[in-house]
């Protein structure tokens, strides 16, 4: 299936505006053919009309500023407070309509991809834009099951907060404190370095979520078992008691891993919008997915 591909917004219920369409133009001054797609707009303290391009139902912030009342004037700005009408970008990931009962990722129907598809097969096809074939797929889950174990220090880490933590809290933590144990993060502009950090995040988060539980519980901390599935190895390290081998209740993996596909991208809502601003800064990744698990909190 084709992608969908639509501005994001901060709301479902708010209308999008796209990162970039073209920039205003005062009236008179358009090009031929534009006028079937913008927007007029007439200042009533100039009595000046302007142009401004409207692409996929929306305009950009940007045109506004060329509105002045005199050349001192900074221009036109858009107030939109909690971005209730507000997008920071286009995308070709994820489609919803709420009201329709509509969610895609990559063109694909939620219904198919739950009944089809496992969540690190979702996951493959939101990152790289394309479901893998199985050789891809069987690397893909190599790739992130040698990935699952932490740092020994960083359990340490997790043991030092009260035995009642919040585990959002601690989990807000321990992900911010990836960074000090891999620096290399940093350095956000070589491919290979984020991609290897996009692996890293996929195999531990189940593992620092499973020991914020268990510390919250007082419970000793279960290490990943490679042996399980993505889904069956997170209830083993959440529920895993004195059975020496965990077997995971396969409705319960399967239903755990459908819960993942249909949270792995809602589009631009809080935590994505926090994960973007502060990633914008150039800080590492785990900084920046800190900031959407603590919008999350």
């Amino acid at each position: 299936m084709g992608a969908e591909t639509q501005a994001q917004h901060g709301t479902t219920n708010g209308a999008p505006a796209t990162e970039d369409t073209q920039q205003g133009t005062p009236s008179g001054t358009q090009t031929s053919g534009q006028t079937a797609q913008t927007l007029s707009v007439t200042d009533n303290r100039t009595g000046k009309t302007y142009e401004l391009p409207v692409t996929d139902g929306t305009v950009r912030a940007m045109d506004l500023r060329q509105i002045k009342t005199d050349a001192d004037d900074f221009g036109l700005m858009a107030y939109d407070p909690a971005y209730m009408n507000t997008a920071s970008c286009r995308s070709a990931i994820t489609y919803i309509d709420g009201e329709a009962g509509i969610l895609q990722h990559r063109g694909y129907s939620i219904e198919q991809l739950c009944e089809h598809s496992t969540y690190l097969e979702v996951a493959y096809l939101l990152i790289n834009g394309a479901l893998p074939t199985q050789k891809q797929l069987d690397a893909w889950v190599h790739e992130i099951t040698i990935h699952t174990f932490v740092h020994e220090n960083v359990k340490d880490f997790m043991q030092g907060f009260r035995y009642d933590a919040n585990p959002m809290g601690m989990l807000v933590a321990s992900v911010g404190a990836l960074s000090t144990f891999y620096p290399d993060a940093g350095q956000i502009h070589d491919e290979q370095v984020r991609a290897m950090q996009i692996t890293r995040l996929l195999a531990k988060m189940p593992t620092l979520a499973a020991f914020a539980f268990r510390h919250n519980m007082g419970q000793p901390y279960v290490y990943p078992d490679n042996d399980l599935a993505y889904a069956g190895n997170f209830l083993g390290m959440m529920y895993k008691m004195t059975e020496l081998k965990y077997q995971p209740d396969p409705r319960l993996e399967k239903a755990l891993d459908v819960l993942f596909i249909l949270h792995a991208d809602h589009e631009q809502n809080a935590s994505t919008s926090a994960v973007r601003s502060v990633g914008s800064t150039q800080v590492d990744p785990y900084s920046a997915v800190a900031a959407g698990v603590a919008a999350l909190y």
